[in-house]
């Protein structure tokens, strides 16, 4: 088919040119319809068209035909609205202008609702629900231009907008009276557009109320056709904002567990790599707390969108700051709510509340439903202003006459809609943001006070009074998931700003509070899915852990509730929100301790929650000083609770145990276990985490046979009880490795903990806590075995990455790690490196542990060896000589710790020429070793064949060949010829001791 085109003033064939008039919210139909055209070879220019009222619409109309060629009109009902003008006065612009023009105009429809009557005149070609071929075929015959045969190929291809991104994920409804912003909009488009690659993240800031989640979504509506995946965060609450940003992993597909940490890593590096989607914007609504922001912040080929009140975020990303509407956008605003008021009342009452979007808002609502006249409107509003309260409810500048016209609202529904007021005391009982109000139809058996049961009973008085508040602007309405259009009463939920909740709770007092506070509690625990272990289960109390405060349960005396709180901390502790969750069980116990005695079992339990994130987090003074103070109560109690006694020393133990009193912490963990299998069984899990416990304790001691016997026990019986894949019995497959690797058995433990690694990746996903436990103990199981296989320096520098992610630098767990990765630089040559990290380590734990924990001072070991490897002999010396006197004072003459500082120290002598004392140390220490770890253990064999090396420096050749050679036979037989160690002493080269650091 030929292509039309109209013939230039030379006779040459031209292009069409077409003008591409459109509203802001249809910007993507505007520019997918130039791309057809260009596509079919001709010309397109959009032009966005927000008439002013003030001007004749025959004249912005007329202006539009100044452009060369056809005008084309991307219609649908809200077009009209543009100005805002009355529908007359489209009707006679259209039969009289526009019909004059007829030949000039053209339009396509994107709606199925009606039209203005006289928009016949433009012969408008509907492109509802049309595919895009369908879509470009009508868009062409529209404007009688015949296609290409061969349509020309554009660089870069725009979507369809009829076609939604391949992941869209909660992006909030897009709102149709969204008015103006136009500027702002593509002010934020055009920075994210420009941003640097990797860093394209801007932040709108500003006051509660002035629209920036309104801006944020219209953004994600409007630009919807730049991205295949569009992500929306609710980040008001930082256990919420981890969970959603977590689920993204499901959606992409990512093969991971349920912990939210290990989900978050698994999403960052998706997006980092821009796979499995290079173009995606992710929306973080509401995120006020920066703290730890590096976290979770995104980076890479997409663009992140955040909306915050905190002006911080200046450090960490661009910033967009979000003013009040101009004047236009406010009374445009309100003549399209409320179209009986004039262009001067409107700004009359646009100047009343500071055109800020939240108020003007409520304003229009009031004035569109309730049909009142402006003048009577303000009266009422400046006439009560000073009698309804006597501050603003924030320091934010929120206008005062905002406050009254929210009480003229609540006082006219009082009257008119008492329902639609229980709904809303209802909800200020619930968080701000969203609110689960489907509970209140998913539990329709729940105890509702009387005077709310019509709430469950009474399904269209229920819908007419969220129906009510919706209109007046007071809520709007969420549903979750991808069927959201489909789903029931019993998933609904709504949205209520703030601001809004801060206003009306204000506004409305106590009044009803209570009884609103209790029936939220009620179903708060109704909707508790009773086992917080199960990950499944982690979204849903994601979901009621915002709620918990504002509905008063922390206060609650009701079992239900109690319990509902505990399995909330549970939540924490088993997802690793460790911090938000000592927060909360503080504030628990803050609130329990004024009617609840300490001793009573929600106390205890409750203890047992904070000891356990106390842990996690590090703070083992807390641990021990918490439980102690709960035994000595237990003690001091009239009827005697072995249980919770046995629990409380259980705890301690494991805080003398990180505070470096290992005997003390085994004589209690000793008395825990005898405790336990008296009182519930061998097979009972408490007695399995109590067996464990001793055999970690053992292991702290040294004594590692002992720990070794406990560990395979315990393995056998949670195999037999829990089964292989619960999360306590592959702890116990780490510990046995651990123990077996300790005892020198390295091939051993390298061929058990391959299999453990894969189990836990299997069961837990790979950046579980637990699950970098098990690689961290497999990387030193291939370090140690010391064969061929995977490079090693490479999985641990990438191993303690992750860590550092999950734990951060200064967690005791991180440190470990990096005393042993830092270890094996300095054993591989990158002596720099190895410096920096050990020198970090060990001012972490002296500043975690203090300068006498065992630990720090074992860190002066390694410290001592980097020295010595940089040629300071003299100050390695003394480092080795302090670890040595420090380690003996605290763990005795006979602990493996202080048989290796020995054997560093011993060394270091005889290269600072003080050979009789480096052969009387040596001596004393095989003596010794032998005695602890036996004769073929690699730290005996290693003490031996520094003890030949000595005595050949003092000239005592006999002894010291005799001695070289039983070592040597002995390596090979139990290490293999070709390990490091048989080499190493084949070569006489100084053997030494690198210290491991470990916290149980």
């Amino acid at each position: 088919m030929a292509e039309q085109r109209r013939p230039g003033a030379n006779g040459a064939a031209v292009p069409e040119h077409v003008l591409v008039v459109f509203p802001g919210y249809h910007r993507s139909w505007a520019a997918w319809i130039a791309q057809c055209l260009e596509r079919h070879g001709h010309r397109a220019t959009l032009q966005r068209w927000d008439p002013p009222r003030e001007v004749a619409l025959e004249d912005s109309l007329g202006d539009l035909l100044l452009a060369s060629g056809r005008v084309l009109l991307v219609l649908n009902d809200w077009f009209f609205e543009l100005g805002p003008r009355p529908p007359g006065e489209w009707n006679d612009a259209l039969r009289g202008f526009v019909a004059a023009h007829a030949d000039r105009f053209a339009a396509v429809n994107l709606t199925n609702r009606p039209l203005l009557p006289a928009t016949a005149v433009l012969e408008p070609a509907s492109l509802w629900a049309l595919s895009e071929e369908a879509a470009e075929e009508r868009l062409l015959r529209r404007l009688g231009l015949e296609p290409l045969t061969r349509p020309r190929a554009l660089p870069d291809r725009i979507r369809y907008p009829d076609e939604r991104c391949e992941i869209w994920g909660e992006v909030p409804r897009r709102n149709p009276r969204f008015t103006g912003r136009d500027d702002l909009l593509g002010e934020l488009h055009q920075r994210l557009a420009d941003a640097e690659r990797g860093a394209a993240a801007c932040t709108l800031v500003g006051m509660s109320g002035i629209g920036k989640t309104q801006l944020a979504a219209e953004y994600a509506h409007r630009f919807s056709t730049d991205y295949d995946l569009v992500w929306w965060v609710n980040s008001d609450d930082r256990t919420i904002q981890r969970d959603r940003l977590g689920e993204l992993a499901v959606e992409l597909g990512l093969r991971i567990g349920s912990e939210p940490g290990e989900r978050i890593r698994a999403v960052r590096n998706a997006l980092r790599r821009g796979e499995p989607y290079a173009n995606w914007l992710l929306v973080f609504d509401g995120w006020d707390d920066i703290d730890g922001v590096t976290a979770l912040l995104p980076q890479g080929t997409g663009h992140v969108l955040v909306t915050s009140r905190n002006r911080g975020w200046s450090e960490h990303t661009d910033v967009l700051e979000i003013p009040t509407f101009v004047r236009a956008e406010s009374t445009g605003y309100l003549m399209r709510r409320a179209p009986h008021i004039t262009a001067r009342e409107a700004d009359e009452v646009a100047a009343e509340f500071g055109d800020v979007p939240l108020p003007l808002v409520q304003a229009a609502s009031w004035l569109g439903e309730s049909g009142m006249e402006v003048d009577e409107y303000l009266r009422m509003v400046r006439e009560r202003r000073l009698s309804t309260v006597d501050e603003p409810v924030t320091g934010e500048g929120f206008p005062q006459s905002s406050l009254t016209s929210w009480a003229i609202l609540l006082n006219r529904l009082r009257r008119s809609q008492p329902q639609a007021i229980d709904v809303l005391g209802l909800c200020t009982s619930f968080a701000p943001g969203r609110i689960p109000l489907g509970l209140i139809r998913a539990y329709p058996r729940a105890e509702l006070p009387e005077e709310l049961r019509w709430m469950s009973a009474d399904l269209p008085a229920w819908t007419r009074a969220l129906d009510t508040l919706v209109n007046y602007s007071v809520l709007t309405r969420e549903t979750r998931g991808p069927l959201a259009a489909e789903a029931g009463p019993h998933q609904e939920s709504v949205h209520m700003h703030r601001l809004v909740h801060d206003i009306v709770s204000k506004l409305t007092g106590d009044n009803g509070g209570d009884l609103h506070r209790r029936a939220v509690r009620t179903l708060l625990a109704e909707a508790d899915p009773g086992n917080p272990a199960d990950s499944r289960n982690w979204p849903r109390y994601a979901e009621l852990l915002p709620h918990l405060q504002p509905s008063g349960a922390l206060e609650s005396r009701q079992p239900r509730v109690q319990e509902l709180v505990l399995n909330c901390l549970r939540y924490c502790t088993r997802s690793g929100e460790y911090s938000g969750g000592l927060e909360l069980a503080q504030q628990v116990r803050e609130r329990w301790s004024r009617f609840m005695d300490p001793i009573d079992q929600p106390m205890l339990d409750l203890a047992t929650q904070e000891g356990n994130m106390l842990r996690n987090r590090g703070r083992f003074r807390e641990l021990y000083e918490l439980h102690r103070g709960v035994l000595k109560q237990l003690r001091a109690a009239p009827r005697h609770n072995e249980i919770g006694e046995l629990v409380s020393k259980s705890a301690i133990a494991s805080g003398l145990r990180s505070l470096g009193r290992y005997q003390e912490a085994y004589d209690l963990q000793r008395e825990v276990l005898d405790g336990n299998e008296r009182l519930l069984g061998q097979d009972q899990p408490p007695t399995l985490v109590a067996r464990h416990n001793l055999a970690v304790t053992l292991r702290m001691l040294g004594r590692y046979a002992e720990a070794l016997d406990l560990d395979l026990e315990t393995l056998a019986r949670g195999e037999s009880v829990l089964r292989a894949r619960h999360i306590n019995t592959l702890h116990s497959g780490n510990a046995v490795t651990h123990s077996l690797r300790l005892l020198g058995r390295y091939r051993e433990a390298l061929a058990r903990q391959e299999p453990v690694v894969r189990l836990h990746v299997q069961v837990l996903g790979p950046q579980h806590p637990q699950t970098l436990e098990a690689r961290s103990q497999l990387a030193m199981c291939r370090r140690r075995e010391g064969g061929p296989g995977p490079d090693v320096g490479p999985a641990m520098a990438a191993l303690l990455d992750q860590l550092i992610q999950l734990h951060g630098r200064e967690h005791y767990r991180t440190l470990s790690f990096i005393t042993n990765y830092g270890n094996f630089l300095r054993e591989h040559g990158d002596l720099s490196q190895a410096r920096d990290l050990i020198d970090e380590a060990e001012a972490g734990y002296r500043s975690l542990l203090g300068p006498a924990h065992p630990v720090a001072t074992g860190m002066l070991s390694n410290t001592g060896l980097v020295m010595q490897a940089a040629g300071e002999r003299a100050e390695a010396l003394s480092m080795f000589e302090s670890a040595l006197a420090g380690l003996t004072a605290t763990l005795g003459p006979d602990h493996p710790w202080v048989l290796g500082c020995a054997l560093n120290a011993a060394g270091a002598r005889n290269l600072n020429g003080r050979i009789e004392d480096a052969v009387e140390l040596s001596r004393d220490t095989l003596r010794r070793v032998r005695h602890t770890l036996g004769h073929e253990h690699p730290l005996t064999l290693s003490c031996q064949v520094a003890l030949a090396a000595d005595l050949r420096a003092a000239h005592e050749q006999e002894e010291a060949g005799k001695l070289e050679e039983d070592a040597l036979l002995a390596l090979t037989r139990s290490l293999g010829a070709q390990h490091p160690h048989t080499i190493s002493a084949r070569q006489r080269v100084r053997p030494y001791w690198d210290f491991e650091a470990y916290l149980g």
